[in-house]
């Protein structure tokens, strides 16, 4: 069964003037284990695609199955619980709350599905771990490198036990080595844990990392 599969997506912008097509006919399904690299120049849909992939923005055509699920019909409340139960997000930025310490990064999203039990925190703990952060569990992100505070991100968005993980320029403040180190992690986790990943990517250098690549242009997505 397909994680999550995109089904003839198209978004369509209107202003008084014109109508702009970001996304045209977007077809694309990854499976369990499977981790896929979207290339593509500046306002190709790339942004666009990720946000419908995330359940932030719905298609004008088509749709999006998570798990065999249509989600398009889905209200906001419905949307919401999809992207907390099923949806990890890395971004370009760690974005780290700066007042909680790199475990509680991961507890403050756990606590966002319910109560915080000891064995959430020890999933948590054993996750961070797995990352190298075992020894930073009470630092705060002013202590952590750049890399490390990715690290964190991409604990956190794994954190939830969801079915998808969506990268956005994971590595886009990163210098190489910290790049490779990263993009080697999420795709070791999403194999370990058997995720289903998408990563948007300006750098190429990352693509040995993905099992395929897709270009998007003119909001035309074709496998490379």
């Amino acid at each position: 069964m397909a994680s999550i599969q995109l089904e003839n997506v198209t978004k369509r912008y209107k202003d008084s003037e014109r109508e702009t097509i970001a996304l045209d006919q977007v077809s694309l399904t990854v499976d369990k284990g499977e981790f896929v690299a979207i290339i593509g120049p500046s306002g190709s849909g790339k942004s666009t695609f990720l946000s419908i992939a995330g359940a932030l923005l719905k298609p004008t055509d088509g749709e999006v199955f998570i798990k065999d699920k249509a989600i398009s019909s889905l209200n906001e409340k419905e949307l919401a619980h999809v992207r907390l139960e099923q949806i990890g997000f890395i971004l370009q930025t760690a974005n780290l709350i700066p007042y909680l310490t790199v475990l509680d990064q991961l507890l403050v999203v756990v606590k966002m599905k319910g109560a915080i039990t000891e064995e959430m925190k020890k999933i948590a703990t054993e996750l961070l771990e797995d990352l190298g952060l075992g020894m930073k569990l009470k630092k705060y992100p002013n202590e952590l490198s750049g890399g490390e505070r990715q690290r964190v991100a991409i604990a956190r968005s794994f954190v939830n036990n969801p079915d998808i993980i969506l990268a956005d320029e994971p590595t886009a403040n990163l210098d190489t080595a910290r790049a490779h180190e990263v993009v080697q992690l999420i795709s070791k986790e999403v194999k370990s844990r058997n995720k289903a990943a998408i990563m948007v990517t300006h750098d190429k250098r990352m693509l040995k990392y993905c099992d395929r690549v897709y270009r998007i242009e003119d909001g035309i997505l074709k496998e490379e």
